[in-house]
């Protein structure tokens, strides 16, 4: 099994930046792609980025593209989510997920996630 563990939310003001970690442990072998999603209450998940194992094929959601970047440190196990210029409506809780196939997880077809970290951003 794979176990993944988000860490990095908190309050911030609009404008402002903050660093999302997810580490992953456990039976890894079998990933190939990773992403990061958000949850506001009352409504759907919403992709925000994914990436390749090998972090050679990115994508993004518009709302966030220009502002949002994720990166890995293999040495750690972790992937990052770097958030910038943040909005009042990045406000949600934000989870990663891990899959065999980026356009999989993409549609949020991840086979394993994490536990979430709450983003809130004030106006």
């Amino acid at each position: 099994q794979v176990q993944l563990e988000e860490s990095g939310g908190g309050l911030v003001q609009a404008g402002g930046s903050l660093r999302l970690s997810c580490t992953i442990s456990g039976r890894t072998h079998n990933i190939y792609a990773m992403g990061w999603f958000r949850k506001e209450p009352g409504k759907e998940r919403e992709f925000v980025a994914a990436s390749s194992w090998n972090t050679v094929d990115i994508t993004y959601a518009d709302s966030v593209k220009g502002r949002f970047t994720i990166s890995r440190d293999i040495t750690k196990n972790t992937w990052y989510l770097q958030m910038n210029s943040l909005k009042p409506e990045d406000t949600a809780v934000y989870y990663c997920g891990t899959g065999t196939y980026v356009g999989l997880v993409i549609n949020g077809r991840a086979d394993a996630w994490g536990q979430g970290t709450l983003v809130t951003i004030s106006s």
